[in-house]
């Protein structure tokens, strides 16, 4: 994962293009997912408040768009300059909305928007630096979920799964989301499959762990 966040824009988006590379496609969701979500919710906005529901609807479909015909799009983008990338993406997802907007007004004209308050929060990795004590208890679970991780099975399924339970709690992604990238090759329905038994392996591990912390610092404190 580390040498993909070490690519420029131009190579990543190539790797994305390479059959069943989920590492790329795990930094291109980190990079540019911010880019993505504020023109579907600032392009959505123009029609009315937009529910949360319609919005996580939205970026799916900008990525379905991205992944269509093995990443037709992305295959055939052309940069002009180190940072094009975000530009294609920004027309792409603007596209999409105004997609939607089109074919729900030619279906039912004169249809009001919704007015419930969006509250688009984007999941992020906690910061080691940050000084608040919620943000250090957050790095250590995060660092205990990764310990947890490092014991499971290795093999390329397993793999992936990881990348599945990374993408749903790291970066937000919904369960048909992470379906619809070609790197991933499952339902749904297999999708969240997967996430609830990684979820019960690692919830188990930590457990696990934690009590043998805390069976090593009882017998410590009676050795004393």
């Amino acid at each position: 994962m580390l040498r993909y966040r070490l690519l420029s824009s131009v190579d990543l988006v190539k790797a994305c293009t390479e059959p069943k590379n989920c590492e790329a496609w795990e930094e291109f969701i980190r990079r540019f997912q911010p880019v993505i979500a504020a023109v579907v919710l600032r392009t959505a906005r123009q029609w009315g408040e937009p529910h949360r529901h319609l919005i996580d609807d939205l970026i799916q479909e900008t990525y379905v768009k991205l992944c269509e015909d093995h990443s037709r799009l992305l295959r055939s983008f052309t940069p002009r300059h180190p940072d094009s990338i975000y530009g294609f993406l920004k027309v792409l997802a603007a596209n999409v909305v105004r997609d939607h907007y089109k074919a729900a007004s030619a279906e039912k004209r004169g249809a009001g928007q919704a007015d419930a308050v969006l509250e688009l929060v984007q999941p992020a990795i906690p910061s080691v630096g940050g000084a608040s004590f919620q943000n250090m208890e957050q790095t250590v679970l995060l660092q205990q979920i990764q310990e947890a991780m490092s014991r499971l099975p290795a093999g390329e399924e397993e793999e992936r799964n990881r990348q599945i339970f990374w993408l749903y709690y790291r970066y937000g992604m919904s369960a048909g989301e992470i379906a619809s990238l070609p790197c991933i090759a499952l339902t749904t329905k297999g999708v969240e499959s997967i996430i609830r038994r990684m979820t019960h392996m690692i919830r188990s591990h930590m457990l696990e762990a934690r009590g043998s912390a805390e069976s090593e610092g009882f017998r410590r404190v009676k050795s004393l």
